[in-house]
């Protein structure tokens, strides 16, 4: 991989493309989503070593330790730095429900060309739910899942599901075949149709979708995508960099002052005072002698189970 060129009269000379071997392997490669979903990468620009050469721009070519590489890079992620990663882009070609197509275009920091039913006969495909996959609302959290439903239950949803689909692809081919505008015919498709786009983002922006999709908190389906974008596709373009992003993005935490506070009561071993702080700042708020649900606090209080630490008011009455 290199950048270098020889310039003679001031003008470029065999400039080569950056390229990573193990990348060039998966283009066009499709890969499976959901039951009828997939991603491949279309093209890319630019590697770990773009990211380097970025930051070190006054230093020309810079070192070629690749120990030292990784420390810059781990220290650009560390300390948010995020213009170099902007100097990698990649290309991909999606096919993906219109309701997970739906949150996905919402991260606005991208080139997007969607397939249009305007122009085009929509994709005869919806994404379907197999019973033993309907999930139930979750009780903490208003936009999210949790549990499985019975299998029972499930075998009956998705039967309806089936019939909804293959009725409302009927009316719509239906009013497609006595002349119904396309624009208009297509209004009561279900939001499971499936759709296809092309998305083109630089890595920093992509970094940034990954950490809020690839969340165990994400919806299941979307999740599934960033899933294979980053284990699968960012972890071979950029390895340096999907290192450093699992390091300081995907498994690390941060305090705020307040759970700093309490932090440092615990372990300290001031359980008394960790409490007092907590109650200080509204966090045990209590109705008929029960904690008040409080988000924050059941956020601090997960940090403390991944670290292995104790909950101070948990036995409280």
């Amino acid at each position: 991989m290199s950048h270098e060129k020889s310039s003679v009269n001031g003008q470029a000379q065999g400039l080569k493309r950056v390229k990573v071997a193990e990348l060039d392997q998966i283009l066009g490669v499709v890969f499976k989503v959901l039951d009828d979903g997939f991603i491949r990468v279309i093209d890319y620009m630019g590697s770990d070593e773009s990211i380097v050469k970025a930051a070190r721009v006054s230093y020309g070519q810079g070192t070629k330790i690749v120990h030292e590489d990784r420390g810059l890079i781990r220290y650009l992620m560390r300390h948010g730095h995020t213009t170099p990663f902007e100097m990698c882009e990649m290309e991909f070609h999606i096919r993906a429900p219109m309701d997970c197509w739906r949150q996905w275009i919402r991260h606005r920091t991208a080139n997007v060309n969607e397939y249009s039913t305007r122009y085009s006969i929509a994709i005869d495909a919806t994404q379907k739910t197999r019973p033993d996959q309907w999930r139930k609302q979750s009780a903490a959290n208003r936009q999210g899942s949790s549990t499985f439903l019975d299998s029972q239950t499930g075998q009956t949803l998705s039967e309806k599901e089936q019939k909804l689909h293959e009725f409302s692809r009927m009316v719509y081919e239906e009013r497609l075949q006595v002349d119904v505008a396309r624009e208009q015919a297509r209004k009561d498709l279900p939001l499971s149709t499936y759709t296809e786009a092309y998305w083109k983002i630089d890595l920093h922006n992509l970094l940034h979708f990954l950490s809020l999709r690839m969340d165990s908190y994400a919806q299941l389906e979307i999740r599934s995508y960033a899933n294979i974008i980053g284990r699968e596709i960012v972890r071979k373009w950029c390895p340096l960099t999907w290192e450093a992003f699992l390091e300081y993005r995907m498994n690390s935490m941060t305090l705020s002052s307040i759970e700093c506070n309490v932090l440092k009561a615990i372990i300290s071993g001031d359980s008394q005072n960790a409490e007092k702080i907590a109650k200080e700042f509204g966090w045990l708020d209590r109705v008929d002698r029960k904690l008040k649900l409080n988000r924050e606090r059941a956020e601090f209080e997960y940090k403390l189970k991944q670290l292995g630490l104790p909950i101070p008011w948990e036995d409280s009455a």
